[in-house]
């Protein structure tokens, strides 16, 4: 069942305990590289500013490094969030990396700031302007689109290169916004799966088809932490429980190195956050992570999966893309 559903990536360019921004970004694209070798289908940055241990805030600036390292991988955004920018200024980055690597950018939107409420203040954009989410993702598809005669604004690049948008979600709201224009979908999995279901649900059966697609397209975002033994995985996954520990008591995002246990670093309230955070991770051994994707396509009709892989050592995160690599043929 999985030969036939792409898998893809999520990087947010999270910095190790302890390393540099400079070490950091040079292993995402050596990630990026095995990816691509290994047959992935695409690569996506997030956006996330203001946070310590993450380097995946200038988001498009990476997107074109990631690019310029790699032939045939599709690279995007995962996403823009777009309250943070003028879509002028998004539709110009955009339209000028799908210049310089033709048909292989992708443009994934977020609503959510990615960020404080300082942070969004400093972007210099309205804190409302969440509520004009779908007016400014019209406006991007009309700035991306041929030009138009008599048109007064325009990106240059942009006009006419047509970048693949996508919608992508946490909520029901960018699932109801991508079923009406007739987008593609992205579930965000990877840290709120609680509304998972409702959401594609909604997608699915709300989805009117469009110049774009002329059916639905969703792809869902999940944790993944495979390794050659589930005690292994069950080991590197302490490194995510680490972080995400860190996200609840605001102290920096470091990432760190896998630990014996848990016990004695969090509480029972705390445990039971980080584990709902994280409900939808596979974690196991390839048999067991094979199962749980394929039981979760065809539960939900899922088109592709992107995986997000906290793992401390580079090393052992290329072997998790093996691992996920030989699920196709095995």
């Amino acid at each position: 069942m999985l030969n036939n559903i792409p898998f893809s990536l999520l990087e947010l360019a999270s910095i190790r305990e302890h390393s540099t921004i400079n070490e950091t970004l040079q292993n995402s694209l050596c990630y990026a590289q095995a990816a691509e070798t290994l047959g992935f289908n695409r690569f996506w940055l997030a956006e996330h500013h203001n946070m310590e241990g993450i380097a995946s805030s200038a988001t498009a600036v990476l997107i074109g490094y990631i690019a310029g390292g790699t032939k045939t991988l599709r690279v995007g955004s995962g996403g823009i969030m777009l309250p943070n920018h003028p879509p002028l200024v998004i539709a110009e980055q955009f339209g000028t990396l799908a210049c310089l690597y033709p048909d292989r950018i992708d443009l994934g939107l977020g609503r959510a700031p990615g960020t404080d409420p300082i942070t969004s203040r400093a972007l210099r954009r309205d804190l409302a302007a969440a509520e004009e989410f779908p007016t400014e993702v019209n406006l991007l598809q009309q700035l991306l689109a041929p030009l138009e005669q008599g048109q007064r604004l325009r990106a240059i690049p942009g006009a006419g290169t047509q970048v693949p948008i996508w919608l992508l979600g946490s909520s029901l709201f960018s699932a109801q916004l991508a079923a009406k224009r007739g987008l593609p979908y992205a579930f965000a999995g990877h840290f709120a799966p609680r509304l998972m279901r409702e959401a594609l649900r909604i997608y699915k059966t709300q989805f009117v088809p469009s110049e774009t697609l002329d059916k639905p397209y969703a792809m869902l975002g999940m944790p993944i932490v495979v390794a050659d033994s589930e005690s292994e995985a069950k080991h590197l996954a302490t490194t995510s429980h680490q972080r995400i520990l860190a996200l609840l008591r605001g102290n920096p995002l470091w990432l760190k190195p896998p630990i014996d246990s848990m016990d004695g670093l969090w509480n029972i309230e705390e445990e039971l956050h980080v584990r709902e955070f994280l409900s939808l991770a596979a974690v196991g051994n390839p048999a067991q992570v094979k199962a749980k994707l394929e039981n979760l396509a065809e539960e939900l009709g899922i088109d592709e999966f992107m995986f997000t892989i906290d793992v401390y050592d580079p090393q052992k995160r290329l072997r998790a893309l093996e691992l996920l690599a030989g699920m196709k043929t095995n």
